[in-house]
């Protein structure tokens, strides 16, 4: 189980270590690999950054508690990503080359010309906190996987995720991180599909799986046991969340950096197509484990649901295929660890710096200040892999997204409107998940639609003060 692992880890970090032979060693290539990457690299590597640890722990887990009824999740989330793609992605790219940024706070402060460099900052500065709490997330993940199947303490695993990622970052920056990406993307597939097979297996075939699973109670409910509404109500309130919730990916710098790359714009098409037949397909596959997690594991008070998919490994498969299952797991944490370290270097180099670094070697001991701030969030953490995650997923979501959103509709808000827009989606988010709103509906759907009201009559208050100081001083009266 151990040598499968590591020769695993050992092929991830020789791909990564690899992508330095096409460094062109400038800043526009460790933070955008200087817009160059293929479409299925593109798609394959969101796919892996957007799923990580939060797939592999945090939603199997979820399933195990929940039942049926995450399916909604599911749909609610490919859906709310698949509508917001159709929209962003291609407009974001070309943004990108218009305006030649190189950080996803670079490109939304000067989406049409010029630049606003307060924005920039606040825009740097959030996605700094918020994206390392989330790097702590990953690392939190990948660590419980090792712990459980190999016996490892919690730190020991973080520390192990962190090295891995630095080398990642060092070698390449971000081509780097799309090159193990998207090798990483085929090991998590394969991972959960073997897992789910050998599951239904063991339990006599999929009829036998499903009766047994009926015979939990409430388990193939589709309304959640614990909704703040019942009936038809809260099954509606609980997608229309997750849709926000996938909605919520335009505002992820980390994973927006991939399509970022993108050679070319017109090829948007092809990454989307290569990134949602992936995106779906593992996902199904991760519920239906979830699902049958919960008939091999007995549900105790003193069980921790997110160690549901390494311990269901560990007593399914031969101890080969658990090194390959267990790949997969920290394969996927360290993916999306190191496209936040990434994202959270260039907050520092370039968006939050009095001068703009392009220094690599001062750009990758940012970096590695970076990672060593996600190790000792990590190893303080208290918080389960979902909620830090979502909390993490729903405040970037709430600040970000109505920017963007009315960027690609040609709308030109101005400094002071968008910061309000930016701080109004953030806190509204963040006190409806204090207030624990969030277990009736999702904080990111608020947060987004409160920020969008802002830049609306934000909008209109500003048109109709220019128009009345424009009438003041025309001459004709």
């Amino acid at each position: 189980m151990v040598l499968s692992f590591v020769a695993f880890l050992a092929v991830f970090t020789l791909i990564g270590i690899s992508s330095s032979r096409v460094s062109r060693g400038t800043s526009a290539d460790y933070y955008i690999a200087s817009g160059s990457i293929k479409p299925w690299l593109v798609g394959l590597s969101a796919v892996a950054t957007n799923n990580s640890g939060y797939m592999f722990i945090g939603v199997i887990g979820y399933t195990y508690v929940t039942g049926l009824a995450t399916i909604w999740m599911m749909v609610g989330w490919i859906v709310g990503d698949f509508l917001a793609s159709t929209f962003v992605h291609a407009r974001l790219r070309e943004a990108t080359e218009r305006s030649g940024e190189v950080s996803y706070a670079g490109v939304l402060s000067a989406w049409h010309g010029g630049g606003q460099p307060g924005l920039q900052r606040l825009i740097g500065l959030l996605s700094l906190v918020f994206l390392l709490a989330y790097a702590s997330a990953q690392l939190v993940a990948g660590s419980k996987a090792l712990h459980v199947l190999l016996g490892w303490p919690i730190w020991a695993g973080a520390v192990m995720g962190t090295v891995l990622v630095t080398l990642y970052c060092f070698a390449g920056g971000i081509r780097a991180s799309i090159w193990t990406d998207a090798a990483q993307s085929i090991v998590m597939i394969v991972a959960m599909a073997l897992l789910l097979l050998v599951a239904v297996d063991s339990l006599g075939g999929m009829d036998s799986a499903l009766a047994q699973m009926r015979a939990v109670d409430g388990f193939m409910d589709l309304v959640p046991a614990d909704m703040v509404l019942p009936g038809v109500a809260g099954a509606v309130l609980f997608a229309l969340g997750w849709l926000f919730a996938g909605f919520s990916v335009i505002g992820q710098p980390h994973v927006m950096v991939r399509f970022m790359t993108l050679s070319d714009s017109g090829l948007m098409v092809r990454a989307r197509v290569w990134y949602y037949l992936w995106f779906t397909a593992f996902y199904c596959l991760a519920t239906g484990v979830g699902m049958l997690s919960r008939i091999f594991l007995a549900e105790t008070a003193s069980f921790d649901a997110e160690l549901a998919l390494p311990t269901m490994a560990l007593e399914l498969l031969p101890p080969v295929l658990v090194g390959l299952v267990l790949a997969g797991v920290f394969a996927a944490t360290m993916s999306t660890a190191d496209s936040l370290v990434l994202s959270c270097s260039a907050a520092l180099t370039h968006d939050l710096a009095p001068r703009r670094i392009k220094d690599t070697r001062t750009i990758k001991l940012a970096t590695l200040g970076v990672c060593l701030a996600a190790l000792g969030w990590a190893l303080l953490n208290q918080q389960s892999v979902f909620s830090l995650v979502i909390l993490a997923w729903s405040g970037l979501a709430s600040a970000f997204a109505p920017l963007l959103i009315f960027q690609c509709l040609g709308r030109r808000p101005g400094t002071g409107l968008s910061v309000v827009a930016v701080l109004t989606g953030l806190a509204v988010a963040l006190l409806w998940r204090y207030a624990e709103l969030h277990n009736a509906l999702y904080e990111g759907l608020p947060g987004i639609v409160s920020g969008l009201l802002v830049l609306q009559f934000g909008g209109l208050l500003e048109g109709l003060v220019g128009r009345r100081r424009y009438a003041a001083s025309d001459p004709r009266g």
